[in-house]
């Protein structure tokens, strides 16, 4: 009877030519090739925002988060001036030391006042063409030079020590997170004035966001420094921020059951290693090299993973490749039925796809997280979780939709 139940299991008799000739047919099986996309819009920066008026005697402050490596820029308007503006240099200021340690304190040494290059100047707090005294924007003699300190301008006026206008502290909030504040103490210098409207942008190393010295200002930062006029450098600052993540080599499988994880079980340490450090050599199937090269690594934006598996009617195929820029988040395929009514799946299969958190690694800030792969001092170096593997419902507010971050499509052959 085992036997007899087995075959029937297996075959399905649909016809006999005879009584002693039965006709079976093997289930539907086919051989699939799946492709995974990483399809993440390139940015050149982490994040940015912007600040408001600060009148003298008043402050602001603006958090935001930051991992090794990141760096912060700002730039906003002396008001009593042409086109002058306060500002670290044109690589921004390191928000970790050498040490790895996030840097704190009163960093107003590292501020300075700059000449956009872009107007005339005038006697300050004087000018005709200065945004408390003209009629309008824009109004004054166009100087068509470059970006430099008000130092090295030598235009013959008088402008008050930086350390007596503004004041410029950072804390670090714990984890990744920053407070800068900026302090307008200009009251009790030569000439008080506000400070415009500006912005701020998290950047890497090397990266100069807003200007670079002795090169000609941007429009946005013309604005900013003549009319304290923000939305031009924010619009172009937040097009080019946001979370960019490549994937690592994964791991899949084809039968009854997903060989990779279970959803709301432990871990494996083989998918820990996977989805905390895009290490899936613990498992039998994996993907590894980009199409098109020639050697494993891992999947940048645009570019793609392929491999190809074969399965029959009742196989389901599973997979899992770790979302980098996080600590243990890894986008998955969980038991997704190859064939329906016979027919095999084929097409864009992107909404069946999660986004899990594989329960073992604290998270931290996507994207700047110092335990994540690429600013981490080692595999498996974070704090655990002791979790369980379980759908990521608590993304944070910087993480794209599934959609705007992978595309997986699967082709039957």
């Amino acid at each position: 009877m085992y036997l007899l139940a087995a075959i029937a299991l297996a075959f399905m008799t649909v016809s006999c030519d005879n009584d002693d000739d039965p006709v079976v047919v093997l289930p539907n099986s086919a051989t699939f090739t799946v492709t995974i996309e990483n399809v993440f819009v390139a940015k050149e920066y982490f994040n940015s925002g912007t600040t408001g008026l600060i009148l003298p005697g008043a402050s602001e402050s603006f958090s935001f988060n930051a991992g090794k490596g990141h760096y912060l820029q700002f730039g906003t308007m002396y008001v009593k001036s042409n086109d002058l503006f306060y500002a670290p240099s044109d690589m921004g200021i390191a928000l970790y030391d050498m040490d790895g340690n996030a840097v704190t304190g009163n960093v107003t040494s590292q501020i300075y006042l700059w000449d956009a290059g872009t107007e005339v100047n005038e006697e300050p707090g004087m000018g005709m063409n200065q945004p408390m005294n003209q009629s309008g924007p824009n109004t004054g003699t166009t100087e068509g030079g470059n970006v430099q300190l008000i130092t090295d301008t030598m235009d013959g006026f008088t402008y008050p020590i930086t350390e007596n206008v503004i004041s410029v502290m950072i804390t670090h909030d714990g984890g990744t997170m920053f407070t800068l504040t900026l302090n307008n103490i200009s009251g009790g210098s030569i000439l008080p004035s506000p400070f415009a409207p500006g912005t701020w942008v998290v950047h890497a190393a090397g990266q100069k966001p807003m200007f670079t010295t002795g090169s000609a200002a941007s429009m946005g930062l013309e604005k900013i420094a003549e009319d304290g006029d923000n939305s031009a450098m924010d619009a172009n600052l937040s097009s080019k921020s946001g979370l960019v993540s490549p994937f690592a080599p994964g791991a899949y499988s084809v039968g009854m059951t997903n060989e990779i994880f279970m959803s709301g079980g432990l871990a494996s340490d083989a998918l820990e290693a996977l989805a905390e450090d895009g290490n899936p050599s613990g498992f039998t199937n994996v993907f590894n090299t980009p199409v098109g090269d020639g050697s494993p690594g891992a999947l940048f934006p645009n570019n793609s993973y392929s491999f190809e598996v074969t399965g029959e009617e009742g196989d389901k195929l599973s997979f899992a490749t770790m979302l980098v820029q996080s600590n243990d988040w890894f986008f998955s395929a969980d038991n997704i039925e190859l064939f329906s009514n016979g027919n095999a799946l084929t097409g864009d299969i992107t909404d069946m796809i999660s986004l899990y958190d594989a329960g073992t690694e604290i998270d931290e800030y996507a994207g700047a997280g110092n335990y994540q792969p690429v600013r981490q001092s080692g595999a498996n170096t974070g704090m655990d979780e002791n979790g369980n593997a379980m759908s990521e419902v608590y993304l944070n507010a910087n993480v794209p939709e599934i959609s705007e971050m992978i595309k997986v499509t699967i082709t039957a052959n």
